[in-house]
C-alpha cells in the first residue's frame, strides 16, 4: 500500500489528454449497457402499469439530472483524479472517500464490470452458439471455466490493455462505441416509431394509468421498481474520476455531466415509450429472457430482429466495459496517493502516462468476480450503498458552502439548494424502501461498506497515523 514518499514523478503523471466531446462520450458510454434493453420487463411486472413504467424513467431522469447538476459544482471546484472520492474526502473526511473507494474496488465498478462483459459475451453466442454459459472447457458448475466466461475475460484483458497506453487510445475506443451505441438506439426509436403496431399503442395509451391508485402503495412500488432503472442510468459519475486528465476541467465536466446525461435521459425515454407503442404490456412484462428491446424490434422487423439487437447491444456493452474500466482505475490511483490503496497504484507510466498497475489490479479483481459467477449478487447487494454515496456526496455540497465557503465555484449548481435536497429525499425514501421491502439485498450491501471502517483504521494505524 501507498506511502506519502511517492515519487514526485508518480503524482504529476497524468495528462490532460480529455476535451468536452471526450468527457460527455465517457458519460453516455458509461451509462448505456444492456440495462435498457432488458429490464423494463421487470419494472413493467412489479408496476403493472403502462403510466406507472414511464414514470419510474421519468423520475429516474429527474433525478439522475439533479445529481449531476449537483456533481457539476463539487466537480469543477475540484477538478482533481479520483471525482467522487475526493468530494466524500473533502466534505467529511478521508473515512468516508475510503469508504467509497473500499466500495467501489471491492464491488460497485468491478462487478459492473464484470457483469457487463458476461452480458457482451452472452449477445456475442447469438452469432457464436459455442460461446454458452453451458459449453465448459474446464470443470462444472461453480469450478469450471464456460466459453461465455473466456469471452468476459478477453474483453476485460483486452480493454485493459487498451486502456494502459495511453488515455487517448482509451478515449477513442469509448468515442466510437459510444457513436455507435447512440446510433443503434436511435435506430430502434426511428423504426419502432415509424412502423409501429397501433394495436398495441390503443391499448397501452388509452388506459395508460391503469392500476394505479395514487397511494402509499404506489410509492412503496415506484420506489422498489427504481432499482433497475437508476442501475441502467448509472455510472454518469465516472466522468469526475478522470477530471486530472480533462482540459479545462471547470467547464468541461459540468458541461459533460448535464450534456451526457440529458441525452441518454431522452433516449431511455424514448426506447420505453416505443416498447408501449409496439408490444401490449402483457408481451413487454413477458418478454423471453425479458429481451424488450428484441421483442419490440421483432414486432417490427422480425426474425432479423434478434441479431439486430444482439449486435447493438455488443457495441453497447463493449464500450460500457471501456468506460468503466479509463475512469475506476482513477479512483484507485487517488487513494494510493492518499496513502490508502496499494503503492503501486499511485505511479504512473512515464511513456504512456495512465496508472498501470491501478489498471491491471483492477482488472484482475474484475476477472475473478467473472469466474466466481457471484458478481450479479454483489451488484444486487450494493443497490443500498451507492444511493447512500450519492446521497452523501450531494449533502457534502451543503457542507462545503458551509465549511468553505470562499473556495472558488466556477459554476454552481443550478436550482440549488431546492434540486439537490429533492434528489436526497427521493434517493433516501428508495434506501427506506429498499430496507423495508428487500433486506436481503440492502443489509448485505451496508455491511460490505462497514466491513471498510476496521481496514480503514488498522491501515492508518500499520502507517502510524494518528487516529
Amino acid at each position: 500500500m501507498a506511502t506519502t514518499d511517492a515519487p514526485v514523478s508518480s503524482r504529476a503523471g497524468l495528462v490532460k489528454g480529455l476535451g468536452l466531446l471526450d468527457a460527455t462520450t465517457l458519460v453516455i458510454g458509461s451509462m448505456i449497457g444492456s440495462g435498457i434493453f432488458i429490464v423494463s420487463a421487470d419494472i413493467s411486472r412489479q408496476v403493472q402499469s403502462p403510466g406507472l413504467l414511464i414514470l419510474v424513467w421519468l423520475i429516474t431522469a429527474l433525478m439522475t439530472l439533479f445529481a449531476a447538476l449537483s456533481y457539476g459544482e463539487l466537480a469543477a471546484m475540484m477538478p482533481k483524479a479520483g471525482g467522487q472520492y475526493v468530494y466524500l474526502r473533502e466534505s467529511f473526511g478521508p473515512l468516508s472517500g475510503f469508504l467509497f473507494g473500499w466500495t467501489m474496488f471491492l464491488v460497485i465498478q468491478t462487478g459492473t464490470i464484470a457483469a457487463v462483459a458476461v452480458a457482451f459475451a452472452k449477445y456475442t453466442g447469438v452469432f457464436f452458439p459455442g460461446v454458452s454459459a453451458s459449453n465448459y472447457l474446464i470443470g462444472s458448475g461453480h469450478i469450471g471455466l464456460t466459453t461465455q466466461q473466456l469471452v468476459a475475460i478477453a474483453a476485460v484483458a483486452l480493454l485493459t490493455w487498451v486502456n494502459t497506453r495511453g488515455v487517448r487510445e482509451g478515449a477513442m475506443v469509448q468515442n466510437v462505441f459510444t457513436f455507435a451505441k447512440t446510433a443503434a438506439l436511435l435506430a430502434l426509436i426511428v423504426i419502432g416509431f415509424s412502423f409501429g403496431q397501433h394495436p398495441a399503442a390503443k391499448e397501452n395509451f388509452t388506459d395508460f394509468w391503469r392500476n394505479s391508485s395514487w397511494t402509499l402503495t404506489t410509492v412503496k412500488l415506484v420506489g422498489v421498481a427504481m432499482v433497475g432503472a437508476l442501475f441502467s442510468s448509472d455510472a454518469w459519475n465516472n466522468v469526475t474520476f478522470t477530471a486530472g486528465e480533462i482540459r479545462n476541467p471547470r467547464r468541461n465536466l459540468p458541461l459533460s455531466l448535464v450534456f451526457g446525461v440529458t441525452v441518454v435521459s431522452v433516449l431511455y425515454l424514448a426506447c420505453n415509450f416505443v416498447y408501449l407503442y409496439v408490444l401490449p404490456l402483457a408481451q413487454i412484462q413477458h418478454a423471453p429472457e425479458d429481451r424488450v428491446a428484441t421483442a419490440a424490434a421483432g414486432a417490427v422487423l422480425g426474425p432479423i430482429a434478434v441479431k439486430l439487437v444482439a449486435g447493438a447491444i455488443m457495441i453497447s456493452t463493449f464500450g460500457c466495459i471501456n468506460g468503466l474500466i479509463l475512469s475506476g482505475a482513477r479512483v484507485y490511483y487517488t487513494m494510493a496517493l492518499d496513502g490508502l490503496f496499494f503503492e503501486r497504484a499511485a505511479r504512473v507510466d512515464p511513456l504512456h502516462h495512465t496508472p498501470v498497475f491501478a489498471l491491471v489490479i483492477q482488472g484482475i479483481w474484475t476477472i475473478l468476480l467473472t469466474l466466481s459467477g457471484q458478481y450479479s449478487d454483489l451488484l444486487d447487494y450494493v443497490i443500498f450503498a451507492v444511493l447512500l454515496f450519492y446521497i452523501l456526496t450531494i449533502a457534502g455540497l451543503f457542507v462545503l458552502r458551509r465549511k468553505r465557503p470562499d473556495m472558488e465555484r466556477p459554476y454552481r449548481a443550478i436550482g440549488y439548494p431546492v434540486l439537490p435536497a429533492l434528489y436526497i429525499a427521493a434517493a433516501a425514501v428508495i434506501d427506506v424502501l429498499l430496507l423495508f421491502y428487500k433486506p436481503r439485498f440492502a443489509l448485505p450491501g451496508l455491511v460490505i461498506v462497514l466491513l471498510g471502517v476496521p481496514v480503514y483504521y488498522l491501515r492508518r494505524k500499520k502507517e502510524g497515523i494518528p487516529i
